[in-house]
């Protein structure tokens, strides 16, 4: 697809009907989105960025501007292959690889209010665990909400395509968001107003913060590294390419806090190695290669602390889960196979081939007679595995109406609630019985509408729904009735986060 429309926009160009797409971005794009397409005012404009917005999407944006921002329509002056050719170019790789040093990085902190100007609690009466941070796609903004009214406490605008998971300090005073074009930004929630950002790259996966409050860990695609921030400031500290043993450079596919661990798990897209980086000061020394004797002190050693202690793999992960007590990963790769993976030891002790793409880090664990379980959504089949954490073994799959995305619950419900919203009934949720594994109930709140993310009050008295669109809505419905009881406008909001299910680490929540 993106080969068609490079050779699209350079057979326009070349035939005269429309100007060359690289002139036409100087000319209309390039004050606001940088020269290099890395970004400015704007954000930036990279495949890497761009990735996830359809065709469609970008062309309507060029077309039409997007509302409520400096980003003005072209239809009045491009003509409609103009922007085509325009758009196909946008999506194709610079010439040049982009880089962003750590110069760069250091050049872009902006530190909008001192640390020690901020309050010492709360200047809202809301109760400070029962927020909620939702992140609205639609016109890239955040909007704070009490969780006990459901009333939103403060909106503001964000940086381009939000990462969805944003990451919370563990008295959840501050939440920290990344965004895809590379930058981390820090929100007091207590004060309602944005402290610090940083870019630390073009191209970020996603951001975790550490269980003790003093680190962030960013993982980047482009430039292919990690960036460790000091949580309190955003300073960095570090930071660490990704390379194989034997020096493949790789893209991160995923960074998660192993809190009971102190250390960070990191996935790699590009290779077959699952890292663990230690924020423990006595953590024992790494030995990368092979040692005859570890009490002779043999071998060249790394300090353990901050440093990247290597698992090889059979596959690469594209995702991965970690059982109640942080001692193994299950992760999974596109073509279906998952590995189990003992952090201790350091290697695979079980597969599980399950069909389709398990989407395991939006998985749940919950206890049924005396087992822990692990159930995830699948990506392309209408299913969701239920896995047994103890033995490893697949106990059923329960069939849903289409491939869905978000798997939900929270200890005071018996319901486990999963989207379809990878198919055509992406407006059907379904409310899976944790007792008996069954399907329980199945909701269309806003029928043909796509309708997902399940997140619940701190009590689990609320289930709050997006339905993800633009304009969209924020439902809240009664947990036990399954009664629609409030309905918030938002625009396209793909994710809302509860400070306390989040810092508490609710097993029907994401990690």
């Amino acid at each position: 697809m993106r080969r068609a429309w490079l050779w699209m926009g350079l057979a326009l160009a070349a035939s005269g009907h429309a100007a060359a797409p690289a002139a036409l971005y100087q000319q209309h794009c390039q004050s606001c989105h940088g020269e290099q397409r890395l970004g400015g005012m704007a954000p930036a404009l990279l495949p890497q960025s761009l990735e996830r917005s359809k065709p469609a999407e970008l062309l309507a944006t060029v077309r039409d501007g997007r509302p409520a921002t400096q980003m003005q329509g072209f239809a009045d002056r491009l003509s409609a292959d103009e922007i085509q050719a325009l758009v196909g170019w946008l999506r194709t790789p610079a010439a040049t690889p982009p880089r962003w040093s750590e110069a760069e990085m250091a050049a872009s902190h902006r530190q909008f209010v001192p640390l020690a100007q901020l309050p010492d609690a709360p200047g809202h009466g809301a109760d400070p665990a029962n927020l909620f941070v939702v992140v609205e796609a639609g016109d890239h903004h955040v909007s704070v909400l009490d969780g006990e009214r459901f009333t939103v406490l403060a909106r503001f605008a964000s940086h381009y395509a939000l990462h969805g998971g944003p990451k919370f300090s563990p008295d959840g005073r501050f939440v920290y968001f990344a965004s895809r074009d590379g930058w981390v930004s820090q929100y007091d929630l207590y004060s309602l107003q944005k402290v610090a950002e940083i870019r630390v790259g073009l191209n970020t996966r996603n951001v975790a913060a550490s269980a003790d409050g003093r680190w962030l860990l960013a993982g980047n695609t482009l430039p292919e590294n990690l960036v460790l921030l000091d949580a309190r400031t955003l300073q960095p500290v570090k930071t660490l390419p990704v390379r194989t043993q034997q020096g493949q450079l790789s893209r991160v596919s995923a960074v998660y806090d192993a809190a009971p661990r102190q250390s960070f798990i990191v996935a790699l897209k590009d290779a077959p190695e699952l890292w663990e980086i230690s924020y423990n000061p006595a953590a024992e020394p790494i030995y990368d290669g092979y040692v005859h004797d570890y009490a002779m002190g043999e071998g060249l050693a790394k300090p353990g602390f901050l440093n990247p202690r290597r698992t090889p793999l059979d596959a690469v992960l594209d995702d991965f889960f970690f059982d109640p007590d942080y001692r193994h990963v299950i992760g999974a790769s596109r073509d279906g196979r998952a590995q189990v993976v003992n952090l201790d030891i350091r290697r695979q002790v079980a597969a599980l081939q399950l069909d389709g793409m398990p989407h395991l880090g939006a998985g749940i664990t919950f206890k049924r007679d005396g087992r822990t379980l692990l159930a995830t959504p699948n990506l392309k089949t209408g299913q969701v595995s239920v896995i047994d954490t103890g033995n490893w073994q697949e106990v059923t799959r329960i069939a849903t109406p289409g491939p869905g995305f978000f798997l939900r619950s929270h200890e005071r419900t018996p319901y486990a609630w999963v989207d379809s919203m990878m198919s055509a009934q992406r407006d059907t949720l379904t409310l899976i019985d944790k007792r008996t594994l069954q399907v329980a109930h199945t909701l269309r709140p806003r029928p043909g509408k796509t309708t997902a993310h399940v997140e619940f009050t701190r009590d689990g008295r609320y289930a709050l729904v997006s339905v993800m669109e633009t304009p969209g809505e924020l439902l809240v419905i009664d947990a036990a009735t399954l009664r629609e009881v409030a309905a918030l406008p938002m625009m396209k909001p793909i994710g809302k986060y509860n400070v306390h299910n989040k810092v508490t680490r609710s097993e029907g929540t994401s990690h």
